[in-house]
C-alpha cells in the first residue's frame, strides 16, 4: 500500500476517534444543565443529544473550512501528514486526561493548539496563517466573556419578567422548555464542534494530494457527524457531574437561560465560520446565570479550577504536539 494513502487513512481513523472522544467530553456540555434538573432522564438526554449533534454537523461545513485553510496552509506544510498526525495524538490525549479527571477543558483548544505547536516544530513560527489564526484565538477568548455577559442578561431579565409569578409552577414549565432548549443546545454544538475533525481530514486530503480545495467532501462530513453522535451516545458521566452541579445548583429557569445563552453564542460562530469552545461558552453562560441569581451561590472553587484548565490547554497541546511531531517524524 501507497505510505500517502497508508498514512491518511491512519489520519482519518485517528480524527473520528478525536471526533468520538469529544463526543463524550464535550457534549455532556449541552445535556448537563437538563439532566441536573431532572427536566430529561440521562439516557433519554443523551438519546436526543446524539441526534442533534449529528443533525447540526450536517447542517454546516463553514467552521470546517476555517480549520482547514486558517491556521496553516494545507498546501505548503512540510511534512503536513506528520504534522496533522501528531496534533490528533496530542489532542486525543488531552482529552482523555481532562475527562479521565472531570474537568471540562476544551477540545477546541485542544487541537487548535496542537495543531499550531506541531506545525511550528515542523517549519517555525513564519508556518502559522497568522491572521486566521489571531482571529481564532479571538473568537476563543472573547466568545466565553460574552457567553458570560449575555447568561448574565438574559436570567436578570427572567427574574423580573417572572419576580411575580409561583416559583414551584414556573419551574415547572420551564422544565418543559427546558427539553427543547437542550435540543437547540446540543444542536448548535454539532454546527460547531463536529466540523473541527473535518477540517482536520479534508487538511490531510490536500497534504498527501487527495484533495485540490478546502470544499468539505460529503463522506467526510458523514463520517464526522456519525463519529460525534456514537460519542455522545457513550455518554460523559464526569463532565455533567461538573458542568451540571458543581458550578451552581441549577433550577429549570437557570438552565434555561444558559442553555439559550450559549446555544446563541455558538450559532453566531458557525455563522460566521469561526471554531469556538462550546466547553467555555456553555460554563461561561451559567457562570453568568449564577453570579445573576446570586454570586454566593457560584462555586468559584470549580470555576477557577476550570479557568486554570482552559488558560493552559491550548500551550500545553502545542508542546505535545510538537513532542509527538519530532518523535514521529525521527521514525516515518
Amino acid at each position: 500500500m501507497d505510505s500517502f494513502l497508508l498514512i491518511t487513512i491512519l489520519i482519518v481513523v485517528c480524527a473520528l476517534a478525536f471526533d468520538f472522544i469529544n463526543g463524550f467530553h464535550d457534549t455532556a456540555n449541552a445535556i448537563a444543565t437538563a439532566v441536573s434538573t431532572k427536566a430529561l432522564k440521562p439516557r433519554h438526554a443523551i438519546i436526543m443529544a446524539a441526534i442533534m449533534n449529528f443533525v447540526g454537523a450536517m447542517t454546516f461545513t463553514g467552521v470546517a473550512k476555517t480549520i482547514t485553510k486558517d491556521i496553516v496552509d494545507p498546501f505548503t506544510l512540510p511534512n503536513g501528514s506528520i504534522v496533522i498526525l501528531s496534533a490528533l495524538l496530542a489532542a486525543i490525549i488531552w482529552n482523555l486526561l481532562t475527562w479521565y479527571f472531570g474537568i471540562p477543558s476544551s477540545s477546541s483548544h485542544a487541537i487548535i493548539g496542537s495543531i499550531a505547536g506541531a506545525a511550528i516544530a515542523a517549519a517555525g513560527f513564519a508556518s502559522l496563517n497568522y491572521k486566521g489564526f489571531l482571529n481564532i484565538l479571538e473568537a476563543l477568548i472573547l466568545s466565553p466573556i460574552i457567553a458570560f455577559a449575555i447568561g448574565f442578561i438574559v436570567y436578570s431579565i427572567f427574574k423580573v419578567v417572572f419576580k411575580n409569578f409561583n416559583l414551584a409552577q414556573t419551574n415547572k414549565r420551564f422544565r418543559l422548555v427546558q427539553i427543547f432548549t437542550a435540543a437547540l443546545q446540543s444542536y448548535t454544538h454539532g454546527t460547531n464542534d463536529a466540523q473541527k475533525a473535518m477540517g482536520i481530514i479534508t487538511m490531510a486530503l490536500i497534504a498527501n494530494g487527495y484533495a485540490s480545495s478546502s470544499d468539505i467532501p460529503f463522506w467526510v462530513q458523514v463520517s464526522c457527524a456519525t463519529a460525534m453522535g456514537l460519542g455522545t451516545s457513550i455518554g460523559g458521566w464526569k463532565i455533567i457531574k461538573t458542568v451540571g452541579g458543581k458550578i451552581m445548583k441549577i433550577r429549570p429557569i437557570n438552565g434555561v437561560a444558559a442553555d439559550l445563552s450559549s446555544a446563541f453564542i455558538i450559532f453566531g460562530a458557525t455563522f460566521i465560520h469561526l471554531p469556538v469552545s462550546t466547553t467555555h461558552v456553555i460554563s461561561s453562560s451559567i457562570l453568568g446565570v449564577g453570579s445573576a441569581h446570586r454570586i454566593k451561590g457560584v462555586k468559584w472553587d470549580t470555576a477557577k479550577r476550570m479557568v486554570i484548565t482552559w488558560v493552559i490547554t491550548l500551550p500545553i497541546s502545542a508542546t505535545l504536539a510538537g513532542l509527538i511531531y519530532l518523535v514521529l517524524n525521527s521514525i516515518l
